[in-house]
């Protein structure tokens, strides 16, 4: 569920989505009445404009997510070390806060000047918990907390923690190696299915509008209702030309992309969300790629 930091957008995404909205109002003021096809063209690229900010925002959040897990499981295990040795996990924490544990280290950081000032450590703990934002460290920060309050053998707890992130950690990765192929076979497929709207849309409507053009039904010629063509019936009696019958399956490629993409992040990284990154370069193929083939064919 995507908090109030998520929702938050940068100087980047507004510039983006500034120059995007120039370049289309302009692309529609002087081009559209003359070439509409190009006016197509550059809408799909001042879509990229727009959404590539985003685009990088999301791969950012994704990499950093990745890295606070990561150095997770490195601060768990100094701190195992460390409370191993006989010292209670307020002080050792205060201990290992020099070391460097990349993303985390403003978090951790701030966990030691909670601890210092006097801050009970469950309390300094939720706050570190809901700072990182990370599942996996939300269910470990919960068990050393809950633990430290209960008391007994902190240290045996804090190492099964530590060996519960690892095999966290150890199985996400087996899971993005597995996932590869399937990543693979989706761009492919969609490929596929762009290749073959392309075709339908340049070498099959233009011969079904003709069929329906050329059976009459247009005319009023009510005999001939059983030759009617694709063309014919799209338009409600009227035959409709290849750029009507086309444009479904333009929006069919672009629900295609974006759920494909939500499907491929969901399977790749456990959460679709991450998966927009995804939709977003499927849409852009999807776009570019049939705006150029009708700016270029049509």
């Amino acid at each position: 569920m995507l908090n109030s930091k998520n929702l938050k957008i940068n100087k980047y995404q507004i510039i983006g989505i500034v120059l995007a909205l120039i370049l289309t109002i302009l692309s529609f003021i002087f081009i559209f009445k003359t070439q509409p096809n190009l006016f197509y063209f550059l809408t799909g690229i001042a879509f990229v404009i727009g959404g590539f900010p985003f685009f990088i925002s999301l791969i950012f959040e994704g990499n950093l997510k990745k890295e606070k897990d990561e150095m997770f499981l490195e601060f768990a295990r100094n701190l195992v070390e460390s409370v191993k040795a006989g010292t209670p996990i307020s002080k050792s924490i205060l201990n290992i806060r020099t070391k460097d544990y990349g993303a985390l280290n403003p978090h951790i950081n701030k966990l030691a000047n909670q601890i210092s000032i006097g801050i009970p450590l469950q309390t300094a703990l939720s706050t570190f918990a809901r700072d990182v934002n990370s599942p996996t460290i939300n269910q470990a920060i919960t068990i050393i907390s809950e633990s430290e309050k209960a008391g007994g053998e902190i240290e045996e707890i804090l190492e099964a923690v530590a060996t519960s992130v690892s095999q966290i950690e150890k199985l996400r990765k087996e899971r993005r190696a597995a996932m590869y192929t399937l990543v693979v076979q989706g761009y492919i497929i969609f490929m596929i299915f762009i290749v073959i709207m392309i075709v339908m849309q340049f070498q099959v409507l233009p011969i079904a509008s003709g069929l329906g053009s050329s059976t009459g039904i247009g005319s009023g010629d009510s005999g001939s209702l059983g030759g009617a063509g694709l063309g014919t019936m799209a338009s409600g009696g009227k035959a409709a030309t290849a750029d009507e019958l086309s444009k479904p399956f333009f929006w069919l490629l672009i629900t295609q992309g974006f759920f494909v993409g939500l499907v491929i992040g969901k399977l790749s990284e456990g959460e679709a969300k991450y998966g927009l990154k995804h939709s977003f370069i499927l849409v852009v193929l999807a776009v570019l790629i049939s705006t150029g083939a009708k700016l270029i064919l049509g």
